[in-house]
Order: structure tokens, then C-alpha cells, then sequence
């Protein structure tokens, strides 16, 4: 897929450093435009086919505002955690359809017009990435943004330290101009449409979970790789990524078929008396049940655990999205280069 994009240089007036909260939205059915998400998806982890109900039923997004003066542009993006070798946002760099953009993938969605922001700036450099089997082109420009209940900063947050063309990733910018508390950002994953969970940036929401905050060392800082877990905490992954034959080992005790989509799909009667997954994590394990790991949407029971395949040195390591996080209350810590697990509430 070729996509022309918006990486976006911010710029954040004055504000006082805080925390700030702002709310998530699953996504509860396909809209229009929904093919890109769904190669996002499926090109990003798993190179298999994805049927878009599936994604969509999974997906969180969030609103970000981008130009001066009012009204801004307004763009529903991901917040993505684990985006060093992803698609449409292959950096910490906030990527965006540019009007100019001529792919049907950018005809589907908003596209951001630098002729209607007075505080935009060109910046005169280009950019071409290539990923999975896509690549995404495009130039950077400069203009404000506003997410949550900051005055005016804003990102299609990957969290991750890789930049394009030596763009200060947003996160360090936030922190470089005070507007953090501490370099923590945190992230509760809401399980249905009116309450899809929220993002802190800052510090932590202590009303978002029970118990201690238990912390796992990173290893690598491309994205948040869990030291000897061989686990990777992706905010932009919507199901579980694992080693094919690990899933297919699964599979096979939860007694799931292959369906011809390359998802395991099992007889919704007999998901309550299906065993736990459990995931140690430096050594502590963390627990999901049937319920936690079998998605169901329209009918349709599926495993959430997929086959993966990259073209990664290592590719013996699970990607523990949306359905782990939905569990589990996750704290991710630059400071200290850790992360950190509660039981969600």
C-alpha cells in the first residue's frame, strides 16, 4: 500500500506540567475506510488474513485536533505502543493522510489541509518508509495539535525511541516543555463501547486498578520488550501474537480448528470450561481466562492467540495486545525503562 502522510513536528504553548487523562473509543463495528485499518493490522504482526468485523470489533481509537485557529481538523487515530516495525505509523512521529495524498486508503479517511491552518509551517524534508509489504511516503510539516486536556499538544502516539528524519518524538516533546509530572504514560483498556478505557500521561490513575503494581524490566527500547519474557506490550495490536507453533499447540488443547481465514475459531458452548492462559512476566505469572482469550463477535467464537511470522532476527517472542491489557492496568515507564501490571478494575 502506498500512503502519503501528515509527520507532524509539535508545537505546545504554554501549559503547566500535570497528568492528564483522556478516554479511548472501541470501535464497535466496519465504517468506511476500515480496509486500512485491517492491513494496519494484519500487515504490522501477523501476515495472515484478518477479516475487518474482527479488527473492528477490537480496535481503540482516540480524537486528536490538528491546525489554529478554531475549528481545528479533526482525525481519529491509534495510540500504538509497539510501532518500530509497524504500517501506517512506523514511528513516534505523528503520521497523518495528507490532502495531497491520490491512494483510495487516503480517500477513505480525513486528510489534513495545511491551507487551513495559519500556524502551519512546511519543513521541506521527505520521508519514504518501507514496511511488511507496503511502504509509506510522504514530506513533514510543522502545526499544533491538541489531545485530552492539554492546551494544545497532540500525536497518533507510537510510543516507541525511533524517529524519522530526527523528528523530537511527541512524548519527549511534552516532557521536554514541562507539561509532565513524570516520563510515565499508563493505559486502561475499557472491554466495552461506552467505557473503552482511557490514557494517562504523566503518572498513574490509582482508581484504575486493584492491588500492586508489580514491574518487568524492558529490553529492548525500539518498543517495550520485556527483559527474558520474550513479550512484547503492543497498545496496537488487537489480539495475541504468538509463535505459529505455539499457537497451533493451543489451539490444539482448547480444541480450536483452522478456519479458512487462518484463525482458530471453537464452539462457543464449550468456552466456560476452557482452561486459563497464563503469562509469566519476570517470573510472576498473570492469568487470563476463557473469557479473557476468546473473542466472540456476531456469533463466531476465535481464539485470540494468532500465528506470527516476521522477518525479525528473534521471532520466537509473543505480542501481548489489547486482549492482555484489557486485564491488566499497564504503566509504561521511560524514566526507569520498565513496565509495570495491575489487575484492572
Amino acid at each position: 500500500m502506498l500512503l502519503s502522510a501528515f509527520a507532524v513536528l509539535l508545537l505546545f504553548p504554554f501549559a503547566s506540567a500535570g497528568v492528564h487523562k483522556f478516554k479511548l473509543q472501541k470501535i464497535s463495528r466496519v465504517v468506511p475506510g476500515q480496509a486500512l485499518e485491517t492491513t494496519y493490522h494484519a500487515e504490522k504482526w501477523l501476515p495472515i488474513n484478518i477479516p475487518s468485523w474482527t479488527w473492528a470489533a477490537l480496535v481503540y481509537d482516540t480524537e486528536i485536533k490538528l491546525g489554529s485557529p478554531p475549528p481545528p481538523q479533526t482525525f481519529k487515530v491509534i495510540l500504538d505502543t509497539g510501532d518500530a516495525i509497524s504500517t501506517v505509523t512506523p514511528s513516534s512521529n505523528l503520521w497523518i493522510p495528507s490532502i495531497q495524498c491520490k491512494s483510495i486508503a487516503c480517500f477513505l479517511h480525513a486528510e489534513y489541509d495545511s491551507v487551513s491552518s495559519e500556524r502551519y509551517k512546511p519543513n521541506g524534508s521527505v520521508y519514504s518508509v518501507q514496511y511488511g509489504t507496503g511502504s509509506a511516503k510522504g514530506f513533514v510539516s510543522q502545526d499544533t495539535l491538541t489531545i485530552g486536556d492539554l492546551p494544545e499538544p497532540g500525536l497518533t502516539f507510537a510510543f516507541v525511541r525511533f524517529d524519522v528524519n530526527h523528528i523530537v518524538p511527541p512524548f519527549y516533546n511534552m516532557l521536554g516543555q514541562g507539561l509532565l509530572d513524570e516520563p510515565v504514560f499508563s493505559f486502561r483498556i475499557g472491554s466495552s463501547e461506552e467505557g473503552g478505557g482511557e490514557v494517562t500521561f504523566g503518572g498513574i490513575d490509582e482508581s484504575a486498578y486493584s492491588g500492586d503494581i508489580i514491574y518487568a524490566p524492558v529490553h529492548r527500547t525500539a518498543y517495550w520488550e520485556l527483559d527474558n519474557a520474550g513479550a512484547v506490550i503492543d497498545t496496537g495490536t488487537s489480539l495475541i501474537a504468538t509463535p505459529v507453533d505455539s499457537a497451533e499447540q493451543f489451539s490444539a488443547i482448547i480444541g480450536a480448528t483452522s478456519s479458512w481465514t487462518g484463525q482458530y475459531v471453537v464452539d462457543c458452548s464449550n468456552v466456560p470450561s476452557l482452561p486459563d492462559l497464563v503469562f509469566y512476566l519476570d517470573g510472576k505469572p498473570y492469568p487470563l481466562n476463557s473469557s479473557d482469550y476468546i473473542i466472540e463477535v456476531q456469533g463466531i467464537c476465535v481464539s485470540s492467540l494468532q500465528g506470527l511470522t516476521t522477518s525479525l532476527p528473534d521471532d520466537a517472542f509473543w505480542v501481548l495486545g489489547d486482549v492482555f491489557l484489557r486485564r491488566y492496568y499497564t504503566v509504561f515507564d521511560f524514566g526507569r525503562d520498565v513496565a509495570g501490571f495491575a489487575r484492572s478494575v
